[in-house]
């Protein structure tokens, strides 16, 4: 049924490709592949290796509990006994432990950590992207409260690379991929495509499917740009279902695969996360799944990675032994959580129940948000337009059923230009999180239409406004 399930969500969204892997009791269950990997009509197949997202910070985790067994990392420890020169703008950074970067709640803010725009894929990038944070406040007391960042996963992983003395690729590569038989991962993009990695897709305009390129830097590498397939994600699985053990080998200790799913610090109501993973009891996603008392409740593990162009999702239920891997190489921006929809009724398939509606919970601005970048840049080409002809005609002034007073032109023009200015510069960033350039290089039917806008905004506002006020004052307005 799970098969009938996304094929009929592939079709009704328009997804072009999809892989999905169910484990039990750490053996593979089911494993299938529908649609194609790129626009060449290549097949999707559970071996293609997809960008990972968000469902990267799992395997960083393993790596991080991994340099705990063998002594070099304290969970408790400060992240500056082990890089001296790790610093915020803000005294309070010096307190950051390697459990609070874990758990999410190191103080940083996505908005003012942000990567995501770079285009950067040189093995360097990891390091100088943490070093960068120098100039990033913090919006929290360490410890004190879960705040999503990748940021907190990044400067994981270059605390691996710095105890384990090797790139946290090659670490990766060594230490996680290879004993799990994770032969179709890879830490960079290069890696990935010399394996057919799938291309991703993205929504534009709210209206059809292109594959599209965007930045996945590798300075992002430990949180968020690691790729996979979904039958090496199924391995995952089962290795941490089996409380670390891999067929004859052993990865994690019992006890690290226990620390890293339990919950540390909560997001709201009953969600928490723990180590690289969200929890919750699954009753709030399959309402069968009850127990005598909240105490028994089976948990839910889980994490969904989204990107630009690619959806995936992990979850485990370690009381019944059941995973699932999913990859999607699309990820529709604008409303993700229709995808988010097909996680979870998954699960409700997997446990015996009916697959229910997807809901559209995002708010109109992020729905439309395509809509509102066109509308400004046509409200800026108008703009241009009449100013342009107000100043060719002959005296200054347009004559078309009343004059029009220079004045008023640039007014308008001077507010439509601050209004465009505050909405990108200010209002947006602070709405998703991040800041301009991730927007505009991740949610790329935005970016086609925000770069003239603020192009219009920034370059032609003054050379505009000093011209019709020469007019203005060649005609005696006041």
């Amino acid at each position: 049924m799970v098969d009938a399930f996304l094929q009929e969500q592939m079709a009704a969204i328009g997804l072009p490709g999809a892989a999905v892997v169910v484990v039990q009791d750490g053996v593979p269950l089911h494993a299938a592949a529908y649609g194609s990997a790129d626009n060449s009509g290549r097949p999707m197949t559970a071996d293609t290796p997809v960008l990972l997202a968000s469902t990267s910070k799992s395997l960083t985790a393993i790596a991080v509990m991994q340099q705990v067994e063998a002594g070099r990392l304290r969970l408790d420890e400060p992240v500056r006994t082990y890089l001296p020169w790790f610093t915020l703008q803000d005294s309070r950074a010096s307190g950051i432990t390697v459990r609070h970067l874990l758990h999410q709640a190191s103080g940083m803010a996505s908005k003012d950590t942000a990567f995501e725009g770079s285009f950067a894929q040189d093995p360097e990038a990891l390091e100088e992207g943490v070093r960068d944070l120098a100039d990033s406040p913090l919006a929290g007391v360490p410890g004190a409260a879960f705040g999503y960042a990748n940021a907190n996963f990044n400067v994981l992983g270059l605390l691996v690379q710095t105890v384990a003395g090797q790139p946290f690729g090659d670490y990766m590569r060594q230490h996680v991929f290879e004993p799990l038989d994770m032969g179709h991962s890879h830490p960079t993009r290069a890696a990935a495509r010399a394996d057919g990695a799938a291309a991703g897709h993205s929504l534009w305009f709210g209206t059809f499917w292109q594959q599209t390129e965007v930045p996945a830097p590798t300075t992002g590498m430990p949180s968020s740009t690691m790729y996979a397939s979904a039958n090496d994600l199924g391995r995952e699985l089962s290795m941490l279902l089996n409380e670390g053990q891999f067929r004859d080998g052993r990865i994690l200790q019992p006890d690290s695969v226990r620390a890293m799913l339990k919950p540390g610090v909560r997001v709201d109501g009953s969600k928490m996360y723990a180590m690289g993973w969200f929890t919750r009891p699954l009753v709030e996603s399959v309402p069968a799944a009850e127990a005598a008392d909240d105490a028994s409740l089976p948990l839910l593990a889980e994490h969904q990675g989204e990107w630009g162009n690619s959806h995936t999702y992990l979850a485990m239920v370690p009381d019944s032994g059941l995973g699932v891997a999913l990859v999607i190489n699309a990820n529709d921006t604008s409303a993700p959580s229709r995808l988010k929809a097909i996680d979870t009724n998954i699960l409700r398939i997997l446990h015996g129940q009916q697959p229910i509606p997807a809901v559209v919970q995002e708010d109109w601005l992020q729905r439309y948000s395509w809509a509102v970048a066109l509308g400004l840049l046509v409200a800026e080409l108008l703009s241009l337009w009449l100013a342009l002809r107000v100043l060719v005609r002959s005296g200054g002034a347009y004559d078309g059923g009343g004059r029009l007073p220079l004045l008023a032109v640039g007014l308008a023009a001077l507010a439509l230009d601050a209004f465009a200015l505050w909405l990108c510069f200010i209002y947006a960033p602070a709405r998703f999180d991040t800041d301009l350039l991730v927007i505009i290089r991740q949610f790329p039917d935005l970016g086609v239409s925000l770069v003239p806008v603020l192009g219009l905004a920034i370059l032609w506002a003054v050379p505009r406004t000093v011209w019709l006020l020469i007019q203005a004052l060649r005609r005696g307005v006041p």
